[in-house]
């Protein structure tokens, strides 16, 4: 035999067992954090009136608990208003629970359990809502605070985010309580007043319960929702976030002489700016198909397409393939790694003066297994030799712990995200923020799933226009926080 023939023999035998390795490892391919709905019992719950619910959040969307760029623009009196709307209309639950309202105006509940051996749960909704952009308003179908029932939905700001989880909380809470539910384990309610402009509240809400010993055996916020078209399956898919990214500005200087514009040097403050910029832009943190973002797309392999299974059973041959794909969108990008955006620029006050220092300002949303220090790290380092310096417009806020998917409160959770073992359920990565992050010095899981069936679109509305709950979604919220509840505590 020649050796050209032996050659291609090789050849060929190294591709009929490389075929053969991804063959066997896509049959065989387990998705991580699978949950067999069978064993997970779930209790039953009360009757919640829709029609009643319904017409509680339109009362309660009306309450305008405005989070203003400038808290000094607040009008507090609003969040005094929800308080004791929250009070008159849940009578029962506030019998049960006991009430208290920080100096901030967050507020926490407790439904004492009568096991004090069970470690508590902790439920939460913020108080606050976003305003309304100037000018949108004519963009509205029903009055942005109207609280209008019409057309199937309830219509208005904070309607979804969050007073739809807050009332429908509350639904919950008030039902048991009427029905004669006693807790064994205790129910802590944690509402903050400012999520949407910091979560001072929920933070400090976090630090009382810890310095009282609360250790928590998990926590629930809002963050993320079941997905109507989810587009690696393009069907129904429960995300239930297991994690959040931190978050961080830096700022960076460029400093100069300044003076005249008729006379400029050959380097200005400004054109070292823009190189620094651009240098930090273009050295973006790699793609990695791993953490609660990954971990999202290997629970779902199974029920995508064929060459999907493949490729995510395989990722030794195809992982470079499939980050690539996966970063075609921002938002799958966003989920595999740690993100830079430029978003504020200062110079000169005048366009005929030189700066004597010009600054950009520099998002960062931090993903698991990156830290501010990395950022900082690699910034200097693509901007070596470049006069620029640097400090964080405000603390950084690092990543969130990773919560876990086999703990009794996931297997819960995911059961009723489920819909009775009809909708899959994956782990997620929140790439916003939201209040639950406070709560991971008092519990080791924090999960982030609001119960709505959405499609991405419809998610557009949630700080944008026309935002709206559905009566179907009000429904679904009500039954899920009651059988939460009834089967956690219970």
């Amino acid at each position: 035999m020649s050796l050209a023939s032996k050659t291609a023999l090789t050849a060929l035998g190294v591709v009929a067992l490389g075929v053969g390795v991804v063959a066997v490892r896509t049959a065989t391919y387990k998705p991580p954090a699978q949950v067999d709905f069978s064993q997970v019992k779930l209790a039953s719950a009360p009757a919640i009136d829709q029609a009643k619910a319904a017409q509680h959040l339109a009362e309660a969307v009306r309450i305008q608990t405005i989070s203003h760029q400038l808290v000094t623009d607040n009008d507090y009196s609003q969040w005094d208003r929800l308080h004791a709307w929250l009070q008159a209309t849940y009578p029962a639950a506030h019998t049960a629970m006991a009430r208290e309202i920080l100096p901030n105006k967050a507020l926490i509940y407790t439904w004492q359990g009568s096991d004090a051996s069970l470690a508590p749960i902790i439920l939460m909704a913020h108080q606050d809502v976003v305003p309304v952009t100037p000018g949108t308003e004519k963009d509205w179908k029903h009055a942005p605070f109207s609280g209008d029932i019409a057309d199937g939905a309830v219509w208005g700001r904070g309607s979804v985010d969050d007073k739809g989880s807050l009332v429908t909380m509350f639904e919950a809470l008030d039902a048991l309580a009427a029905s004669g539910f006693k807790p064994r384990r205790t129910v802590i309610i944690v509402s903050g007043q400012d999520e949407e402009a910091g979560g001072t509240g929920a933070a400090a809400a976090a630090a009382l319960l810890k310095a009282r010993g609360v250790k928590a055996a998990w926590a629930l916020d809002e963050g993320q929702a079941t997905v109507k078209d989810y587009p690696l399956t393009g069907k129904p898919v429960a995300l239930i976030g297991i994690a959040e990214k931190g978050y961080a500005t830096l700022v960076v200087t460029a400093p100069a002489k300044g003076g005249h514009s008729s006379a400029p040097p050959k380097v200005t403050g400004v054109t070292t700016l823009a190189q620094a910029v651009l240098k930090i832009a273009g050295n973006p943190f790699p793609l990695k198909f791993k953490g609660p973002g990954a971990d999202s797309i290997r629970a779902l392999a199974p029920q995508a397409s064929l060459m999907t299974r493949i490729v995510v059973a395989n990722t030794w041959l195809f992982g470079g393939a499939l980050k690539a794909q996966i970063a075609q969108s921002p938002a799958g990008a966003s989920s595999l790694h740690t993100t830079i955006a430029p978003t504020m620029l200062k110079g000169s006050p005048k366009e005929n003066v030189l700066p004597q220092d010009a600054s950009a300002w520099i998002n960062y949303r931090i993903a698991p297994g990156d830290s501010s220090a990395d950022i900082m790290a690699r910034a200097r380092g693509a901007t070596k030799g470049l006069n620029v310096t640097f400090r964080w417009d405000k603390p950084p806020r690092e990543p969130s712990p990773v919560s876990s998917t086999s703990s009794d409160g996931w297997k819960i959770i995911a059961a009723l995200a489920s819909d009775g073992g009809t909708t899959p359920v994956a782990p997620g990565l929140v790439t916003a923020g939201t209040d639950s992050r406070s709560m991971s010095i008092v519990t080791p899981d924090v999960y982030r799933y609001q119960p709505l069936l959405a499609s991405l679109t419809d998610f557009e509305m949630i700080h944008g226009t026309n935002e709206k709950m559905t009566l179907e979604n009000l429904g679904r919220m009500t039954k899920f926080y009651a059988v939460l509840i009834a089967t956690s505590a219970g």
